[in-house]
């Protein structure tokens, strides 16, 4: 298997997407495929006689279920979000055949490829209580939309199966067994799972959620709307857990943060119900997400980020994080 050269990623030439998808779609002659971002899969910004677009090729572990639910998730939103007034999602544009993706042969094997609708607008930071009270109302309005979508393509959830055995799993097994943290961090994924089960029995807000609700993704904004895009980790899930990532994001000054959280709370519940039990679960969440976070960048060491990063700082600076919510003492 391995006695001939292996790709582990790609990055596929623009002048080749252009060759083999410009035909395909029916948004005017295409001036310009330009690489524009790698992350977890690979971003084109293709720019056409109609206007702009996004190309996204998707990393070869996105199979077509994945992609074929993500968008009939997104055709649903889009029909029920129709009239909001707060939220709208980056739509993808089908092809002229009606199908919504591609496949294609990359040298590490199939990768897909959906175009979506070019997003304009500002990132709103949420650094002020009157954009995070409308955020607010647009996350609630957003999760309305989505208590009301009918998915019928299997899914995993976002449960503690996936935020923290398979991330310790894979953790462990890049550091090994015997490295010191690896006791640390078997007894603190135990008592964070088990913390997460307690509150769960006592009743959750659980549903459809976008999985990845960080700034990046929900903060740009037109108008009074903010523009909710990829959904590539949408699943069933504690809605707790979708608004521990907006808690928890960086951007925000520490003696605000406090008042801006209260802020989008109020503007979630002038929408929809969110308990307080549920709100007292997402500081327990944030460390589930970092939790998770970890276990991505272990996933991605091989493929794409290299080792040099991810030694004994990471490792440390992790455990201290970890160590420092006082969920064990150790």
């Amino acid at each position: 298997m391995f006695n001939q050269p292996t790709a582990l990623r790609s990055v596929l030439n623009p002048k080749y997407l252009e060759l083999v998808l410009s035909d395909q779609y029916d948004i005017g002659s295409w001036e310009e495929c330009l690489f524009w971002l790698r992350g977890l899969n690979d971003t084109y910004r293709v720019t056409t006689s109609t206007g702009m677009y996004i190309l996204r090729v998707y990393r070869t572990e996105i199979t077509e279920a994945d992609v074929q639910y993500e968008l009939s998730l997104l055709s649903q939103l889009k029909g029920i979000l129709g009239s909001s007034v707060h939220t709208d999602i980056g739509e993808y544009i089908e092809k002229k055949d009606h199908t919504g993706y591609t496949v294609l042969e990359a040298a590490e094997g199939k990768r897909v490829a959906v175009m979506f609708r070019y997003i304009e607008g500002m990132e709103n930071n949420l650094e002020d209580e009157q954009s995070c009270y409308a955020f607010g109302q647009s996350a609630a309005e957003l999760h309305k939309a989505m208590d009301q979508v009918v998915l019928e393509q299997p899914r995993y959830e976002l449960d503690t199966k996936f935020l923290i055995d398979e991330p310790l799993e894979r953790i462990i097994n890049y550091i090994g067994e015997k490295n010191e943290a690896s006791s640390f961090l078997h007894t603190f994924a135990k008592e964070l799972k088990e913390r997460i089960s307690v509150a769960s029995k006592l009743g959750l807000d659980n549903g459809l959620c976008h999985g990845d609700m960080h700034g990046n993704n929900n903060a740009f904004q037109q108008g009074n709307q903010f523009i909710h895009y990829d959904f590539e980790w949408a699943a069933n899930g504690w809605r707790a857990y979708d608004l521990a990532q907006v808690k928890a994001r960086k951007r925000q000054s520490g003696e605000q943060k406090e008042a801006l959280w209260n802020a989008l709370m109020a503007g979630y519940r002038s929408v929809r119900s969110f308990s307080t039990q549920d709100e007292q679960t997402v500081d327990l969440f944030i460390v589930a997400r970092r939790f998770w976070v970890m276990g991505l960048d272990v996933a991605f060491i091989e493929s794409d980020m290299g080792a040099l990063d991810y030694g004994s700082d990471w490792l440390d600076s992790f455990v201290e994080e970890f160590r420092d919510t006082g969920i064990v003492q150790y």
